[in-house]
């Protein structure tokens, strides 16, 4: 084993660690078509967006995985997921502003009066290899627990684990970041108005702040871990 990675494996383990110290089991898949199942018989959790539904995207094994948790019932408290999507020839802001980031063919599948305005100056130059990370849930009880923190470097150490993508990034509403809880999250960067999506089919309208780390902050993040709690930023 090398030292990154040893340093990916003792990360995960880490937040494996702090999730579990608090009642929460975590497990990660790749079928998405049982991420919906689960997703859509969640009492309290909103319809999953087209970006993670198998109906409308592309979700191959090897540019997709879902992480659900579980309380010690084995009843389902929290779901996030994420996709990697090749940018290498367009930019984050042209993505998005042509719903591939929602449906792999937008003209067959995007319902009338469907659109987004990325505004976020970054957006127009973040390309490569990026992985979006969304439909972020957590049961009501287990809020308040310092939760949003361990359960986004779960996701960030798979990511790194399997893609070590150019960039990842989230889209958040406003009060996401008025509450303080994109800081828990550890993105390090923030900009308005990254996605101003209508999808009138599916009742979504949205004005979302993008949040992102780069390859290299990411990395940074990774080494960082110390401890099951202590550690992570």
């Amino acid at each position: 084993m090398n030292r990154n990675s040893f340093d990916v494996f003792k990360y995960i383990r880490c937040v494996n660690d702090a999730a579990l110290s608090v009642g929460l089991r975590l497990r990660t898949g790749e079928n998405f078509d049982r991420y919906i199942e689960v997703t859509s018989s969640t009492i309290g959790k909103s319809p999953t967006d087209p970006s993670f539904r198998p109906d409308c995207s592309r979700l191959e094994a090897d540019c997709a995985f879902w992480i659900v948790g579980e309380d010690q019932k084995g009843s389902v408290a929290h779901v996030q997921a994420l996709r990697l999507d090749d940018l290498r020839t367009t930019n984050l802001a042209g993505h998005l502003e042509s719903l591939k980031a929602f449906y792999a063919d937008p003209k067959s599948r995007a319902g009338a009066g469907s659109s987004c305005a990325c505004l976020a100056p970054t957006a127009q130059t973040m390309s490569g290899m990026v992985a979006y990370h969304g439909d972020v849930w957590l049961r009501e009880d287990f809020r308040g627990r310092g939760l949003p923190s361990t359960l986004a470097s779960m996701a960030f150490g798979l990511a790194w684990a399997k893609w070590s993508p150019d960039f990842i990034y989230a889209l958040v509403p406003s009060w996401i970041i008025e509450k303080g809880i994109a800081d828990q999250y550890g993105y390090l960067n923030r900009e308005a108005q990254g996605a101003i999506l209508t999808l009138p089919d599916r009742g979504v309208k949205e004005d979302d702040w993008l949040l992102w780390l780069t390859r290299s902050e990411l990395s940074q993040r990774i080494k960082a871990a110390k401890t099951p709690v202590q550690g992570l930023p």
